[in-house]
């Protein structure tokens, strides 16, 4: 699979129905021989934090899929003359992953969102995809990341679960350095760090219309939904990456 470096990290050049192929085949790979990989969907605002945070740019080294979600990563790419072929947003990716594994007969186990989120997540998509078996869900406590009893806990339920897939939704960063330090003791086959993807599954907040996500402009709409968060996000992210393509821009080649 090709990879193409943009800016400070490399990423799979992929379709959305190869990205979905490539999750099945780590999956049943893992299953039969006893590894465990994950999957991280980096936009523009991990750029820059990878630029900032030594153990965010780790988990990102230790992923073996990295996929391009949000149009930002493609016009950055596009820019540095190393087009990507497709976006493969977490929010897209998941339902087909849970499609797939309804087809294959993989188990699936969501970790993360508010209190009810992945439960109503995981109702909403076995209605859609008959045969989905969920091994379990489980919604963290605020702060869980700097108690290690309940990061044992969570160890524990998924290794006791034993998914194929695990989907994790922890906030911004948390998950990729869960699964950085985690995914190998929990043993699950693959797991993907999804971002708002469960939310999207339990209708918790809406989605901007396919055609506005199709545009590019999905990151608007999020923004106009929570501007304090996003919006102001967004505003940061923009005004860094002059700097990064300036600093990155020779490096920028397929791998």
């Amino acid at each position: 699979m090709t990879k193409v470096r943009i800016l400070n990290t490399d990423v799979d050049n992929v379709t959305m129905e190869e990205a979905v192929d490539a999750v099945r085949t780590i999956a049943i790979r893992n299953r039969s021989c006893g590894g465990s990989s994950y999957v991280v969907t980096p936009n523009l605002d991990h750029l820059v934090n990878l630029e900032d945070d030594p153990g965010f740019a780790e988990a990102y080294r230790g992923a073996e899929l990295v996929l391009p979600d949000g149009v930002s990563i493609l016009l950055i790419a596009r820019y540095l003359g190393t087009p990507l072929k497709e976006k493969v947003s977490g929010s897209d990716l998941f339902p087909k992953v849970c499609e797939m594994a309804a087809e294959k007969g993989l188990s699936l186990f969501i970790l993360g969102a508010s209190p009810g989120v992945a439960e109503r997540a995981a109702a909403n998509l076995c209605a859609q995809n008959p045969g989905l078996r969920i091994a379990g869900t489980y919604s963290p406590p605020w702060g869980f990341e700097e108690d290690a009893g309940e990061i044992r806990k969570i160890v524990n339920l998924v290794t006791e679960a034993n998914p194929d897939i695990l989907t994790v939704a922890l906030g911004d960063m948390k998950g990729e350095k869960f699964l950085c330090s985690h995914a190998s003791e929990m043993n699950v086959p693959v797991s993907l760090s999804l971002g708002a993807a469960v939310d999207f599954a339990a209708r918790e907040k809406k989605r901007a219309p396919a055609w506005v996500s199709k545009a590019g402009f999905e990151w608007l709409y999020r923004s106009i939904q929570e501007p304090r968060r996003i919006g102001a996000r967004v505003i940061k992210d923009i005004r860094r990456l002059p700097g990064l393509i300036v600093k990155y821009r020779r490096g920028a080649r397929p791998r």
